[in-house]
């Protein structure tokens, strides 16, 4: 009889310690932690000690990612609740640009918006409605999801009133049409606040967000 035939007569007779308990107490096996032997049950009580401890610690994490996920739900809907109380249109995207700002603590955050008809003159100082060349317009279009990553030298990056190591570029859509009609771009000094390796569902809520907003000052 070799290992194997014992393990397999153990499985097919699970009862095998409860007719030998005086076995059970007797055996001996190496202690996972080094260390001398230490008999069978302690060590199913110490596995179950350490399963434990990883469930604990399981426990712990999802907690966490609760609390941090019922922080950022809280700040979308005070983001959301402040576009959706500013009745002046034209104010809307400075609006969105502070408050995205201050609700999620985003170092810098810029707006571009073409094909808005009547742009006030202090629109174009904030700078939302300045001029946006065409090969951006393109790169807003190709954009079927937020771009999220280093600053490889992009051009939007000179938008951002500081240098960024690391931005997110968020076209701006109505619905699932084609062609976006702006980009939001949120930028920070800090090269992971926006890797590439971070998921972009959030981004996309914030653009679809942005998106329905702004649309209120496209031509009708």
């Amino acid at each position: 009889m070799n290992a194997h035939d014992v393990a397999q007569y153990l499985q097919e007779n699970p009862d095998f310690f409860e007719r030998h308990a005086e076995l059970f107490a007797s055996l001996r096996v190496p202690s996972p932690h080094g260390g001398s032997a230490v008999s069978l049950a302690e060590r199913q009580v110490g596995g179950l000690r350490d399963r434990l401890r990883a469930s604990d610690a399981r426990l712990a994490e999802l907690v966490r990612n609760a609390r941090e996920n019922e922080i950022i739900s809280d700040n979308m809907l005070l983001w959301l609740r402040g576009l959706l109380i500013e009745r002046d249109a034209q104010r809307l995207p400075d609006t969105l640009v502070k408050t995205l700002a201050s609700g999620f603590t985003v170092p810098d955050v810029a707006l571009r918006l073409w094909g808005v008809e009547d742009a006030p003159a202090e629109a174009v100082a904030s700078g939302w409605a300045q001029p946006v060349p065409d090969d951006v317009r393109s790169f807003a279009n190709s954009l079927m999801a937020p771009y999220c990553g280093l600053n490889s030298g992009f051009a939007v990056a000179g938008w951002l009133s500081e240098h960024v190591r690391s931005m997110a570029m968020i076209p701006l859509r109505v619905g699932i049409a084609p062609q976006a009609f702006g980009l939001l771009v949120l930028g920070s000094p800090d090269a992971e606040r926006f890797a590439s390796s971070l998921g972009t569902g959030f981004l996309a809520r914030i653009g679809e967000l942005a998106s329905a907003s702004l649309s209120r000052l496209l031509p009708r």
